[in-house]
C-alpha cells in the first residue's frame, strides 16, 4: 500500500485537520522502512572510460564548473572553467549566476574566437554539457558537433578521469573562493587575477616546472560565421528531425530527440529491420523497424520530451546559429 492509499484510509477515519498531508505520510513510512525499494534512476548508454591522449595542445580541452558558493553579497556564483588539457593553460574562468546552456554559450563562443576550435571537449554528464537524451547529447553538446568537435564524456562518479582539471580546481578555490569576495563583479576580477597567475606565473611541475602559457599555441582552426550541414556517407538513410523531435519513417513515427530538432541524423542498415542512428560522429542508438523505436545498448528508447525548451538554438536562413535567449 502506498501513502497515497494509506492517507486515503486516514481521511476516514479522523478529523480532516488530522490528515498529514502525502509528503508526511511517506516520511512515516519511510521512516519505518515501508517504502519498499527506489525505483532505479533512468540512465542511458555511456562509451566508457575516455581515452584519448592528451599530448597535443588542443587536441583535448576540459571544461567543468567548480562548486558554487555565494559572495559576500549572497549572489551565487557557478565558476565555469575550460582548460587545455595537454598544457594545462587555463582558456577561461567565468563566474556566471546559474550552469545554464543560456550561460555558458557566450563563454565558449568568446573562446573558440579567441582561440580557435579544440578537437574535443571533455566533461563529466551533467548539464548543460550532456543530458538524458540520446547519445546523452545536450544543445551545447550539439552546437559542438556542428562546430567539428566531439564531446567526450567521462564515466558517471569518475572525476579523477578528468583529474587534471580537479587538480586545478583545488589550486582555484584555495586562492579565490576562501574567503569569497563581496560580490559577482569582484570575484569575477579574482578570477581573472588568478588565471594570468596559474598560465603565466605559476610553474607547473607535471610540465617540468615550465609556464603553461610557454607550451600553449591556439588552434589553427578557426571558429566560423556559419555551419555547415553535417554530411553523411552515402549508402546511409538521412532524415531531418522535426520540431517535434522525431522523424517519419515509412508509416511509423519514430522519436528521436528535440535536442535535434530541425537538423539531419544518419541510418545505417546494418540488418533487416534494423538501422544504427548517428548524429555526426555520435552513435545515438539502434532503430528496430518492428517496434518504431531508437534504443541503445541499455534498452532505453527515445521518448517525447516535453516541457520548456529555452535555451535551445535555432537556425537562422543565414545559416548562422545563435541561443534563444
Amino acid at each position: 500500500m502506498g501513502r497515497t492509499q494509506v492517507r486515503w484510509l486516514l481521511a476516514k477515519r479522523v478529523p480532516s485537520e488530522l490528515v498529514p498531508t502525502v509528503a508526511t505520510v511517506h516520511r512515516i513510512l519511510e521512516r519505518h522502512g515501508r517504502t519498499g525499494r527506489r525505483r532505479p534512476s533512468r540512465r542511458r548508454f555511456h562509451a566508457g572510460r575516455p581515452d584519448t591522449p592528451l599530448d597535443q595542445p588542443n587536441a583535448i580541452w576540459s571544461a567543468d564548473f567548480k562548486g558554487q558558493f555565494r559572495t559576500g553579497n549572497g549572489i551565487y556564483c557557478y565558476p565555469l572553467t575550460i582548460q587545455d588539457a595537454a598544457t594545462r593553460f587555463l582558456l577561461g574562468c567565468r563566474g556566471l549566476l546559474a550552469p545554464t546552456i543560456d550561460a555558458s554559450w557566450p563563454v565558449f563562443q568568446r573562446l573558440f574566437r579567441r582561440y580557435g576550435l579544440p578537437e574535443r571537449i571533455r566533461t563529466d554528464n551533467g548539464a548543460p554539457f550532456a543530458s538524458c537524451a540520446l547519445g546523452r547529447l545536450s544543445m551545447l553538446s550539439v552546437w559542438w558537433i556542428r562546430l567539428g568537435i566531439q564531446p567526450e564524456l567521462i564515466e558517471p562518479a569518475h572525476p579523477e578521469q578528468n583529474g587534471r582539471h580537479e587538480r586545478m580546481h583545488k589550486t582555484l578555490k584555495a586562492e579565490t573562493a576562501r574567503p569569497p569576495r563581496r560580490s559577482l563583479a569582484a570575484q569575477q576580477r579574482r578570477f581573472d587575477w588568478f588565471r594570468a597567475r596559474y598560465n603565466t606565473e605559476r610553474p607547473h611541475e607535471a610540465l617540468g616546472q615550465r609556464l603553461p602559457a610557454s607550451l600553449y599555441d591556439a588552434s589553427p582552426r578557426p571558429y566560423p560565421s556559419s555551419l555547415l550541414p553535417i554530411g553523411y556517407p552515402g549508402h546511409y538513410e538521412v532524415r531531418r528531425v522535426s520540431r517535434n523531435g522525431g522523424v517519419r519513417w515509412g508509416s511509423r513515427w519514430v522519436n528521436v530527440s528535440h535536442v535535434l530538432a530541425e537538423l539531419d541524423v544518419g541510418f545505417e542498415e546494418i540488418d533487416d529491420g534494423l538501422w544504427e542512428v548517428y548524429f555526426g560522429p555520435v552513435w545515438l542508438g539502434r532503430l528496430h523497424e518492428t517496434t518504431g523505436r531508437i534504443v541503445d545498448h541499455l534498452g532505453r528508447a527515445a521518448r517525447r520530451e516535453g516541457g520548456n525548451h529555452k535555451g535551445m538554438c535555432y537556425q537562422s536562413a543565414d545559416n548562422k546559429v545563435s541561443p534563444i535567449i
